[in-house]
């Protein structure tokens, strides 16, 4: 039997597109465009998954319609769109209902890797985990970090000359600990049973061929990775400590920043010198 789902969202691309997306992977998709139509759908069909747009016509409406699905269908799986990801306000509620929620534009193997967890998660274990701190969310995602970084270095021809594939990623593997430390001894996450990593003198390295705009750029480009985990896994964020937490993480890339553009004015004097 085909699992049903409604999906629901003002735009109507959006509609269309995973209508036709969901249905090639086996789900018999029902849509709708507006909050008192998904409404009347959720109270008069039978449904196993909703995905809703978080803001259907008006900002958090989606809000609505996850909590009429919860109290008429509470079985059912309940997933937020939003492409919106900076929704501190709304988060809270969205934790106690939500199941998982989706940043626009959907990747559609995440989408669907997403709704086939869920579907296969017995409803009484699909609870939210205790939320992190911003350094325990880099530790768990350290792989994701470097592949994301590497893939942008790779697109600035520059960068990617400048190193290969192994020495770009010792580097920002140092980098990442040094922020990560930092950011645990800032949590007080760093313990005995838990340490912090070991730190590595990351603004260190050869840097032949290097320009200051370069070794900036490298920095910019992990900013943006940190930045996309941090949104791709807001439903884990201690909210309570997001601001301080990354103020702290940017504090120490700026001081890792500075130790290489250092050791580059250095390296750059005594060439000439």
């Amino acid at each position: 039997m085909q699992r049903r789902l409604l999906c629901v969202d003002d735009e109507e691309n959006i509609r269309i597109t995973m209508s036709a997306i969901l249905s090639k992977n086996g789900f018999d998709v029902s849509t709708a465009a507006s909050v008192p139509e998904a409404l009347q759908k959720i109270t008069s069909e039978k449904f196993d998954v909703l995905l809703s747009d978080l803001n259907i016509g008006n900002p958090g409406d989606g809000l609505t319609v996850v909590s009429a699905m919860r109290r008429t269908q509470p079985e059912a799986v309940t997933i937020i769109l939003t492409g919106y990801p900076a929704f501190e306000t709304a988060l809270e509620a969205i934790r106690q209902q939500v199941d998982d929620y989706i940043v626009k534009p959907a990747d559609v193997p995440t989408l669907l890797h997403v709704i086939e967890r869920k579907l296969a998660t017995p409803p009484q274990q699909r609870h939210v985990p205790p939320p992190k701190r911003v350094a325990m969310l880099l530790q768990e995602h350290l792989e994701r970090i470097e592949t994301l970084w590497i893939a942008s270095v790779q697109n600035d021809h520059r960068l990617w000359r400048a190193a290969n594939r192994e020495q770009h990623l010792d580097y920002v593997r140092g980098l990442l600990q040094q922020v990560i430390r930092a950011a645990q001894s800032y949590s007080g996450e760093a313990s005995a049973d838990h340490p912090a990593p070991i730190s590595m003198p990351a603004g260190r390295r050869d840097l032949q061929g290097y320009t200051p705009g370069m070794v900036l750029a490298e920095f910019c480009i992990l900013r943006r990775v940190v930045s996309q985990i941090v949104q791709e896994n807001l439903l884990a964020v201690n909210l309570s400590y997001l601001v301080p937490d990354l103020a702290q993480v940017n504090e120490s890339l700026d001081a890792q920043a500075q130790a290489a553009l250092s050791t580059l004015f250095e390296s750059t004097a005594l060439a000439g010198g």
